[in-house]
């Protein structure tokens, strides 16, 4: 049985981080079931025909030209106790530390009709080919459920290959975990005049198939090869579709270890800020991870690559260091995320202002101006609201809409809310300015945001100290 340092199960961008940190450094080997791993954002560009297919697939140099074996296959036992785990192939192979980043996958509801041909989720290398491969078949009535940032991105992908597209969300609103409806509006109208048609606040009953008349809602579900003809809403409307992709959320995929002794909630598998799970030497990154808020603490979803990433990075200091006493933790997710629908780019982090007024006593103000001197031609508008506690100013929440990208703009709130900076601080924040790139440099988007949340905050003092 061949034995390693570390032992990483996955392949995604949690595993190849830990393989570009420590695959030279350590004896260390990636165990992944897929052909490839993925660069999944990019796979509604390329269902659209924007990208190669094989653009999306990231090359095995990246883990092997690092130093790290991989190896491919699927696990299917582990033993924690004598630090070992086997391979459908038969295989065995041991550890000194195991690290888990088996990942997340996307919810296919158990709806009727839910097994139709025809109706899947959006997040493999044989997901992208079977969409692709029903776009190219002439289906001409597509339905996509969940408003979400790849519900958005796909609906659109599909729309501008002239396929009658329909998003459904049973939330009134598009983007709703990445902004407010007061700033995703616009988005909203954007899929609209995209040729993607918005069916908001309504929920999917069930899949008809094809030939079907009977209403789904009451029809138990159960295997059926027939293929799918449309959905059917709660309200009974039927929209034609031979095609049905679900966005709707994605699961932790920790089946393998139930029973095992391992600690797990609903959200992933329980670790400390090391990365360190309830079982020695046995480590967590990535999608599989259930983690908390780094703005209040509380257990949170934070299952994007740009908090994969972090951890993983955390875990290579983790393993690399331990006999040194050196102490990093993971911070905690802030959620910084961004995508584009129609002409607009749309962004958001932290805390939206429903969520920020539960647990604060909130402030909320907005600034736009334009993405370069109003008098240039390329000026484009950009808009940002600003979230922060009243009582000590500190930044919780920010969105922006922009003609242009914005996360430069995200990731600067990010900063403000990550490192504690408050409004009052921002109000100081040094700037640049150049035509083609900014506004006037007489004033900044984020700190004329400040000063409205300034402005708020010491109405509020005052209206306390008369009372």
């Amino acid at each position: 049985m061949k034995s390693f340092d570390v032992l990483v199960i996955g392949g995604g961008p949690a595993a190849i981080t830990l393989a570009k940190n420590l695959g030279k450094e350590m004896n260390m080997a990636l165990i992944r079931p897929e052909d490839h791993s993925m660069i999944y954002c990019a796979m509604p560009y390329a269902i659209e025909g924007l990208l190669e297919t094989d653009k999306t697939l990231k090359s095995d140099k990246i883990v092997t030209d690092a130093g790290a074996e991989l190896i491919r296959n699927t696990v299917t036992a582990v033993d924690f106790k004598n630090k070992r785990l086997r391979c459908a192939c038969g295989k065995e192979f041991g550890w000194e530390r195991l690290v888990i980043a088996t990942g997340a996958e996307p919810i296919l509801p158990p709806i009727p009709g839910h097994k139709l041909t025809g109706v899947t989720v959006f997040k493999s290398q044989k997901d992208m080919e079977r969409i692709a491969g029903i776009v190219e078949s002439g289906v001409q009535d597509a339905v996509v459920v969940g408003a979400g940032a790849i519900g958005v991105e796909l609906a659109q992908a599909l729309a501008a290959k002239d396929i009658n597209t329909h998003l459904v969300d049973m939330v009134d609103a598009v983007l709703p975990n990445l902004a407010d409806a007061d700033m995703t509006a616009a988005a909203a109208d954007e899929l609209e005049t995209a040729g993607v048609r918005l069916h908001l606040g309504r929920k999917v009953a069930g899949l008809v198939a094809a030939g079907g008349s009977e209403n789904v809602a009451t029809r138990a579900a159960g295997p059926d090869s027939s293929a799918v003809s449309a959905v059917e809403l709660e309200s009974g409307e039927r929209i034609p579709a031979q095609l049905v992709v679900f966005a709707v959320g994605m699961k932790p995929n920790v089946e393998l270890f139930e029973g095992s002794g391992l600690e797990m909630v609903r959200d992933g598998i329980v670790v400390d800020g090391a990365m360190q799970t309830n079982i020695e030497e046995v480590y967590a990154v990535g999608d599989c991870v259930s983690y908390y808020s780094g703005i209040t603490g509380e257990r949170t979803g934070g299952k994007l690559a740009t908090n994969a990433v972090p951890m993983a990075r955390v875990l290579a200091d983790t393993l690399r260091d331990r006999d040194r006493g050196r102490d990093r933790e993971y911070g905690g997710f802030y959620n910084g995320s961004a995508t584009k629908a129609g002409e607009l780019f749309v962004g958001g982090t932290g805390l939206k202002e429903a969520e920020a007024r539960e647990r604060y006593d909130a402030v909320v103000s907005f600034a736009e101006f334009t993405t370069a001197f109003p008098i240039m031609p390329t000026a484009k508008k950009v808009k940002l609201k600003l979230i922060a506690d009243r009582q000590s100013g500190r930044i919780l929440g920010g969105q922006v809409v922009s003609g242009e990208p914005v996360t430069d703009k995200i990731d600067q709130i990010t900063m403000a809310i990550q490192f504690g900076i408050t409004a009052r601080q921002l109000l100081g924040f040094s700037y640049s300015s150049q035509p083609w790139q900014s506004f006037y440099p007489a004033h900044n988007l984020l700190v004329k945001a400040a000063e409205g949340l300034v402005a708020k905050m010491n109405a509020g003092e005052r209206v306390s100290a008369r009372g």
